[in-house]
């Protein structure tokens, strides 16, 4: 029978930090809008939806909506869990081969921000999204209105709720004025 040897000391440090790498800082990139600035945010972008779908008469209004949206929880997650981890670098083609187990999926587009509902119920449901976006480097933008806020998020994409809504770049007007609400609270984003 083997023995149950215990690491002590620094080689139990250095042992553990292999394994598990020292946990992220999700909160250096998210930040909440409630209040007047949020509503001043649902309107011009609720503006600049419309005139986005103005200009784009080829598509019916759902399908232009998932272009350009990831809404809900689980498609937010899926999105981001296709995308590449930030790892200070770039990686190629066929390291994105082998970490995505080999599938050739066409390459996703990346998120600019993810706009969350802090009203949650349960909070269960969103507690993974905050470390999945930090390590992709997606922002994080709370949604707080005394418990209505999947309400108000919900008015934005024309549902009656919606918990998260994933923006994708695609480099049109909401991107832009994503942009200059990230801009504005000094956050960096992927670029649209």
């Amino acid at each position: 029978m083997r023995s149950k040897k215990r690491t002590t000391g620094a080689a139990a440090g250095a042992l553990s930090n292999s394994i598990h790498p020292p946990p992220l800082l999700p909160h250096q990139h998210q930040f909440c809008l409630e209040g007047e600035s949020l509503s001043r945010f649902l309107e011009s972008t609720l503006r600049v939806i419309e005139s986005e779908k103005a200009l784009d008469q080829t598509l019916p209004l759902k399908f232009w909506m998932k272009q350009q949206f990831a809404v809900g929880v689980n498609e937010v997650t899926r999105v981001l869990e296709r995308m590449t981890p930030n790892r200070g670098g770039t990686i190629s083609s066929d390291e994105h081969f082998m970490m995505n187990g080999g599938d050739r999926k066409p390459p996703c587009v990346d998120f600019q921000a993810i706009l969350l509902a802090s009203d949650c119920n349960p909070r269960w449901l969103t507690k993974h999204l905050p470390a999945l976006a930090a390590s992709r480097n997606v922002p994080l933008i709370f949604v707080r209105d005394r418990k209505e806020g999947s309400l108000r998020l919900g008015e934005l994409i024309k549902l009656k709720t919606a918990i998260a809504i994933g923006i994708k770049a695609k480099g049109n007007g909401v991107n832009q004025l994503i942009k200059e609400v990230l801009v504005a609270h000094e956050i960096d984003s992927v670029e649209a």
